[in-house]
């Protein structure tokens, strides 16, 4: 279940990330700034609620959720959004929906790695993070 993905993860390496903050409509300022972010994600499960931290020296955010239940979030780059989280296949999956766009943020393990890949129309970017 979800509680696999449970700890401290630190990013280790990112691909496309610039591509997909451009097609978020993330201005040239903050991408350059998001670009050499090496950022942190905690997670933590407690009973049904998921408390899903990213931190950097940039910017940090704090959701809490629980699976399949709609959420309002706003994102690190100030989109305001609805969010649904599910749990599918040992796939935490993310989707964040506002404006009549979507975005696709899928969590899952792969050789002791957490792999981030986050989809936005034809854009992928993925990130790949280490357990501290």
């Amino acid at each position: 279940m979800v509680e696999v993905l449970e700890g401290t993860w630190r990013m280790i390496e990112s691909t496309n990330f610039d591509a997909y903050m451009r097609a978020l409509g993330v201005n040239f300022k903050t991408r350059q700034v998001g670009n050499v972010s090496r950022p942190t994600t905690v997670i933590k499960v407690d009973a049904n609620l998921i408390t899903l931290k990213t931190m950097s020296t940039f910017k940090s955010t704090e959701i809490n959720f629980q699976l399949d239940r709609e959420f309002n979030e706003i994102t690190a780059d100030g989109r305001d959004v609805k969010s649904l989280v599910t749990w599918s296949n040992g796939k935490l999956i993310h989707i964040q929906k506002w404006n009549g766009r979507q975005t696709t943020l899928l969590r899952e393990i792969k050789d002791s790695y957490m792999i981030l890949t986050l989809t936005l129309d034809d854009v992928v970017c993925t990130r790949k993070y280490e357990k501290a």
